[in-house]
């Protein structure tokens, strides 16, 4: 059963306000995924700790180089359940992982941060690998 909305809104607006685009449903992920060439970061999102404490703040830091990608956006496991099941079929060669961060290139997954990645670290070291991978995939200034 997904989260009350008025439970998540804050945690949505964590990252549309710093630009990302949500994506609630199988169409809006087809839409931006199946045929997006440019750059594209997809974070899936979710209500645990380590998203609020870690990978959202991490997310936001990793947006400060000159690296970084064209397109930003979101899907909310727990509460966009269909959109989440079908972002997941993009990523492939990894199993199911909220929270986590892909970076498309070429409409191909170029990087994939699961959770394991994500919990118990520092928001400044997982945007350091993020940078990281937005330097080898993403042209300066996207």
């Amino acid at each position: 059963m997904p989260y009350p909305e008025m439970m998540i809104a804050p945690m949505r607006e964590d990252l549309v306000k710093v630009g990302f685009t949500e994506m609630s449903t199988i169409q809006e992920v087809d839409a931006m995924l199946a045929t997006e060439k440019r750059t594209t970061l997809v974070v899936i999102n979710s209500v645990c700790g380590c998203a609020a404490a870690m990978m959202r703040p991490a997310v936001y830091l990793s947006l400060q180089g000159d690296h970084k990608p064209e397109v930003l956006t979101t899907v909310f496991a727990g509460q966009d359940l269909e959109a989440t099941d079908r972002t997941r079929e993009y990523i492939t060669g990894f199993p199911p992982s909220s929270p986590s961060v892909a970076l498309f290139k070429d409409g191909e997954l170029a990087y994939f941060m699961d959770r394991h990645q994500i919990e118990g670290r520092l928001p400044e070291d997982i945007a350091a690998d993020l940078r990281a991978a937005y330097e080898e995939h993403c042209e300066e200034h996207c």
